[in-house]
């Protein structure tokens, strides 16, 4: 793609780096087959060649967004399909990422939209918020589907209907020592945001894992939230602190003892984590020691896949294997969770289009409700077609979406490892399987 940026553009790392990934872009249109908002909707504005087009436009004369543009960017799932498709190596998340961020500085949204951004930035990456407001949410739940009835409130109207009829208690998942007598490794384990309050099992079925299988969990103050729910609104200061926060409280520990992986257990903070490093490329306090917490964070299914993990007798039971999009697309691991859940003695089984989103995506079932729900119908109805006995996934978001959609128990890959390898059976499936 020909671009004519002045050399005052280009001065701007951010545009400099946003011209070299439009230039790569030749038109061709593989993005369009695998797009879900493509293939949803059939305009060529929600294709992510046709989000190139409007970025390039709007970045090469230094505009503001307007109002089409802001809303085919916004129906972007940021599920990364189109850059697993593309031949000629679009790095299409960080352009769009970039287009996000010019978004966030340049348009105005209206009233309801900016209080309803402004409100899931406040409270979703916050544990202690989030949980008083989920208990707050049940009240309003009965209303859902009257308050979703109006166009400007779908978005509120959604927020409630995901809300969970029981809000797990809060746990302490760190143990310090392994079980087992050999060690294996010492890593840190992501605690997040949205997932501890949700799931906090699934990070309590990682450590026990993880400790009989000999690595020692280090315990690691002041990390938080990744970052990954703000970065995909756009806002990219409150993005970046997150992430030096993060930064700092896992350099102390790689200081302090020494760190094999900082292992994540939700895909999509996996692929923000991983991104650290271009992320704060630009800071110099903080680059180097980015990259290197790039570098050690893995999935929990990447650094299990690592060890050699014994082969277990056959459980009996079938299991669908959805791969998250920021699992497949973001951080390319496509094989390992279905090899270990193999290997652990389940028949695993693809659902037809694996490669399309669930509609969750960060904040987007609740922002793109319409959308979402019939990304989720679809999704649905290729899993149920497998007729397995349980779901798998790697990304609590695709866990609420799913599990909103059909009777089938849907479980973190880990929880059905560890119940593999002799841990408690995962709870919500116990009395379905």
């Amino acid at each position: 793609m020909q671009t004519s940026f002045t050399p005052e553009q280009l001065a701007d790392p951010q545009v400099a780096e946003s011209e070299k990934i439009l230039r790569k872009c030749v038109h061709c249109g593989f993005c369009t087959a695998t797009c879900p908002t493509y293939v949803t909707l059939g305009n060529e504005l929600d294709s992510p060649r046709g989000r190139i087009y409007l970025i390039k436009d709007m970045l090469e004369n230094s505009r503001p967004a307007d109002a089409q543009v802001v809303k085919h960017i916004d129906r972007c799932l940021s599920c990364l399909s189109c850059t697993t498709t593309c031949p000629s190596g679009v790095d299409y998340m960080h352009l769009v990422d970039h287009a996000r961020i010019h978004i966030e500085n340049t348009y105005r949204r209206p009233l309801i939209d900016r209080l309803i951004r402004a409100v899931l930035a406040a409270v979703l990456p916050y544990p202690a918020r989030f949980r008083a407001a989920l208990r707050l949410a049940k009240l309003g739940k009965p209303f859902a589907p009257l308050i979703g009835k109006f166009d400007t409130l779908k978005p509120l109207g959604a927020m409630l209907a995901l809300a969970p009829e029981h809000v797990p208690a809060a746990r302490q998942t760190v143990s310090a020592a392994p079980v087992s007598a050999v060690r294996r490794g010492r890593v840190a384990i992501l605690s997040g945001c949205a997932q501890s309050v949700l799931h906090p099992g699934i990070n309590a079925a990682t450590v026990r894992l993880l400790n009989r299988l000999g690595v020692e969990i280090a315990p690691v103050e002041g990390e938080g939230c990744c970052g990954a729910l703000v970065h995909h609104m756009g806002r990219e200061e409150q993005a970046l602190d997150f992430a030096r926060r993060n930064v700092d409280a896992w350099t102390r520990q790689i200081e302090a003892g020494g760190l094999d992986a900082i292992i994540i257990t939700a895909s999509g903070c996996g692929t923000t984590i991983k991104d650290y490093g271009h992320m704060l490329r630009l800071d110099p306090a903080y680059a180097d020691k980015a990259a290197r917490v790039s570098a050690l964070a893995k999935d929990i299914t990447e650094y299990l896949a690592s060890l050699d993990l014994p082969r277990q007798e056959t459980k009996g039971l079938t299991v669908a294997y959805h791969s998250a999009c920021s699992m497949q697309h973001g951080q390319k691991i496509t094989m390992a969770p279905k090899l270990l859940l193999k290997n652990a003695g389940f028949t695993v089984r693809d659902p037809a289009e694996g490669h399309l989103c669930c509609g969750s995506a960060g904040t987007y079932n609740i922002l793109q409700p319409d959308i979402s729900a019939q990304l989720k119908a679809r999704k649905v109805r290729n899993i149920e077609a497998t007729k397995a006995d349980v779901i798998a996934t790697g990304n609590i978001g695709c866990m609420t979406q799913i599990g909103s959609g059909t009777a089938i128990p849907i479980l973190h890959t880990v929880e059905l490892l560890d119940w593999a390898y002799g841990g408690p059976k995962p709870e919500g499936f116990a009395a379905k399987a």
